[in-house]
């Protein structure tokens, strides 16, 4: 596989204005986005800290991924997202190394970023997204 940098920690959040305010607030970065990613079943903000982005996802519905996570594993960090090229090449090279797909093709994501993930049984407990910029 052919990581080119970490691209963004997604973290599952209860409530996105608080958590914002948290991040604003507390931690003094400033949140430069708000995007909603209807077919995901979430809210996202994004922050920028050096190079990399940190994406709180708060769920719109409580039947979607993250709000399935929520109410398993409660907020935290859900997963880590690497920047690629040929995002499907490296699929298939993950795919070909045993490691279990959850997405076998890329699918749209926040901020027009291709993405898919790699199954945690795989990658050692850790929610691994991959993620291609589409012009």
């Amino acid at each position: 596989m052919d990581l080119n940098y970490i691209e963004h920690i997604g973290i599952a959040v209860n409530n996105l204005e608080e958590a914002t305010a948290y991040y604003e607030n507390v931690l003094g970065l400033k949140c430069y986005s708000v995007e909603e990613v209807t077919d995901q079943k979430v809210k996202t903000a994004f922050f920028m800290i050096g190079q990399t982005k940190i994406e709180l996802l708060e769920s719109t519905d409580p039947e979607g991924p993250i709000g399935k996570y929520l109410e398993k594993k409660g907020e935290g960090i859900h997963h880590i997202a690497f920047a690629v090229n040929k995002l499907e090449d490296q699929l298939a090279d993950a795919e070909e190394k045993g490691v279990r797909l959850i997405d076998k093709t890329p699918r749209k994501g926040a901020e027009g970023l291709h993405i898919a993930f790699l199954h945690p049984k795989s990658t050692h407990g850790v929610l691994t997204e991959l993620c291609e910029k589409k012009d």
